[in-house]
C-alpha cells in the first residue's frame, strides 16, 4: 500500500480494508514501518522498535475490531511481555516486563499489531517529552517545538502519519496536552472505566487512565469500546457500562448542550492571546451549532487543587524511583536531576499532610458536581499558550546547581518550602494549568483540535464533562469534527 492511501484512512477504515481482503496486515505493517523509517529520525517518536515481533504477529491469524491495524504503545505502564518498559528512564532500559498490562492485552485481543513503543519524559512527570536517555521528541508541525507530554511520542507518531492512533495515558493531562500540541483528538475517560491491572488497582489514586490519541473521533470512540469491554475481576470498581456502544454514541446528535467557558488560568499565570482566541472561536462555533454557551466559573479552588496535585505527584515519583532502584540496583545518578528533586520533595511530605491533600479531592469533586448541575460541559483552553519550544522548560541553571548541592547534603526535601521551588513549579505548570482538574475529580475530558495559530501550530480546546459523560463528549466531538474537519491536515515532513 502506498503511504498516501494509508494516510487517507483512520484505524477503523484500515481495519475495514483488512476485513474485506483489500489489503493484508503485513502490507499495512510494511507501510507503517516505512513511514516510521522515513520520519522518525526527525521527530524521535519511537524509542523502541519491535519490528520482528510485529511481523510475526501480522503473518498470523488476527481477529477483533482492529485486526491488522499497525499500532504503537506508550513506553510507560503499557507493558508488553518480554520487552522493557523504560518509562523514559535510563535505569529501566533493560528490565523486561513479565506479562502484558491489562490495556495491552485488550489491544492485542482487538487485533492490533504493535510494532514499537513511543517516547515519554522520565516516569511521565512532565508536559514535554525530552527524556535525557532518548533525547527530545519533536512536534511534526514545527520541529523546534514540543509535541507535549507525557504521551508526546505517541502524539508525534500519529501527527507524522506513522499510525492513525497510538496508545497514550493521562495522569495530569498527558493525553489532552499532546493532542492539543499536535492537532489530534484526545479523550481521557472517567475514573476507573479503563482497567489498570494487573500491577495496579488504580494509578495515582485513580487520577491516571490509559487511552489513545487519534486523528478521528470515531477511532477514539471505537477504542473506548475495546478498553471497557468486560470488567476487570481484580479491579476496585464494577462499572455500570452504557447499554449503547461508544462508537454508536459518537454518531448521535448531542442535542442542545449548556456549556460554560473560562479562560483565566487557575493558578493566576499568564494566558496567551491565542489560547483565549481558541476558546472564543470554539464558543462561537458551538453557538452556531445551536448550543447554549456562556462564561462561567467552576467554583473549585483550583490553585489549592494544583498544590494538592503536586503533593500526590511528588509522592508517586518518590515511590517509583525507590521501586526502580530496588528492581535494578540502579544508582541515583541513573535518574534525571529533576526526578531526584521531585522524589526528595515527595519523601519530605508527612503522612498526615498527604492524607489531608487527598481528602481535599472530595471537595473539588463536589464543587465541580455543582457546576455540572448547571452546565453539561466546561470549556477551557487545553494549553495556556501554544506548544513551547524544545528546551524552553529546562530547569534553570541556578536551580540545578542548588539542587545538586541540596541532594548531596540530604536537604533537597526542604526545597519545597523555598520561593525558588514555587517559581519552578509555577513555570512548569503555567503552560497547562487547566488539565489537572479532570484527573483529580475523576471526570472525563477531551481536547479537540479546532484552532491553529497564525504560524500553523495546533492549539486545542478542552471540554470537561460530569460523571459518565463520555458519550456526550464523543457526540459533541464528532459534531465539531464534521463542522470543522481536521483529520486531513498533515504536516510537511
Amino acid at each position: 500500500m502506498e503511504y498516501t492511501e494509508y494516510r487517507a484512512h483512520d484505524a477503523v477504515g484500515l481495519a475495514e480494508l483488512v476485513s474485506s481482503g483489500q489489503v493484508s496486515a503485513a502490507e499495512l505493517l510494511d507501510t507503517a514501518i516505512a513511514r516510521a523509517e522515513a520520519v522518525n529520525g526527525a521527530v524521535n517518536a519511537i524509542v523502541r522498535p519491535m519490528h520482528g515481533l510485529a511481523r510475526e504477529r501480522a503473518a498470523g491469524t488476527l481477529s477483533g475490531p482492529f485486526a491488522g491495524v499497525p499500532f504503537l504503545i506508550k513506553d510507560l505502564l503499557q507493558d508488553y511481555a518480554g520487552q522493557p518498559t523504560a518509562s523514559g528512564s535510563r535505569a529501566l532500559t533493560t528490565l523486561s516486563a513479565a506479562e502484558h498490562s491489562a490495556v495491552v492485552h485488550r489491544w492485542l485481543d482487538a487485533g492490533l499489531v504493535v510494532f514499537g513503543k513511543t517516547g515519554t519524559p522520565e516516569f511521565g512527570t512532565k508536559s514535554i517529552t525530552e527524556a535525557e536517555v532518548y533525547g527530545p521528541t519533536r512536534n511534526p508541525w514545527n520541529l523546534g517545538h514540543t509535541p507535549g507530554g507525557s504521551s508526546g511520542g505517541s502524539a508525534a507518531a500519529v501527527a507524522a502519519g506513522i499510525v492513525p492512533m497510538a496508545g497514550a495515558s493521562d495522569g495530569g493531562g498527558s493525553i489532552r496536552i499532546p493532542a492539543a500540541c499536535c492537532g489530534l483528538f484526545g479523550l481521557k475517560a472517567g475514573r476507573g472505566l479503563v482497567p489498570t491491572g494487573p500491577h495496579f488497582a488504580e494509578y495515582l489514586h485513580g487520577a491516571a487512565t490509559d487511552g489513545v490519541v487519534s486523528r478521528s473521533v470515531r477511532d477514539s470512540a471505537a477504542m473506548l469500546d475495546v478498553l471497557t469491554a468486560g470488567h476487570d475481576p481484580g479491579g476496585p470498581y464494577l462499572h455500570a457500562r452504557t447499554e449503547v456502544r461508544y462508537a454508536d454514541l459518537a454518531r448521535r446528535d448531542p442535542g442542545t448542550l449548556r456549556i460554560g467557558f473560562a479562560t483565566r488560568s487557575p493558578i493566576d499565570t499568564e494566558v496567551h492571546p491565542d489560547a483565549v482566541a481558541a476558546v472564543e472561536d470554539a464558543a462561537a462555533l458551538l453557538t452556531k451549532l445551536g448550543h447554549d454557551v456562556g462564561p462561567a466559573e467552576t467554583g473549585v479552588d483550583e490553585r489549592q487543587l494544583a498544590l494538592d496535585f503536586l503533593t500526590m505527584w511528588c509522592g508517586q515519583v518518590a515511590h517509583t524511583v525507590d521501586y526502580a532502584r530496588q528492581a535494578t540496583g540502579a544508582p541515583a545518578s541513573d535518574f534525571e536531576l529533576d526526578t531526584r528533586l521531585l522524589a526528595a520533595v515527595g519523601r519530605s511530605t508527612r503522612a498526615h499532610e498527604y492524607v489531608a491533600a487527598h481528602h481535599r479531592w472530595n471537595a473539588y469533586s463536589r464543587a465541580l458536581a455543582v457546576f455540572h448541575s448547571r452546565y453539561d460541559l466546561l470549556l477551557t483552553p487545553t494549553l495556556a499558550r501554544p506548544p513551547v519550544r524544545i528546551g524552553e522548560l529546562d530547569t534553570p541553571r541556578a536551580v540545578r546547581a542548588a539542587g545538586h548541592v541540596l541532594l548531596r547534603l540530604g536537604l533537597a526535601g526542604k526545597l519545597a518550602s523555598t520561593p525558588m521551588w514555587d517559581t519552578v513549579m509555577r513555570t512548569n505548570l503555567a503552560p497547562n494549568p487547566y488539565t489537572q482538574l479532570a484527573n483529580i475529580t475523576g471526570r472525563p475530558a477531551m481536547s479537540v483540535p479546532t484552532y491553529r495559530t497564525a504560524d500553523g501550530l495546533p492549539l486545542g480546546v478542552q471540554f470537561v464533562g460530569g460523571l459518565g459523560s463520555e458519550g456526550t463528549l464523543l457526540a459533541l466531538a464528532a459534531q465539531l469534527e464534521a463542522a470543522r474537519p481536521w483529520a486531513h491536515l498533515e504536516p510537511a515532513l
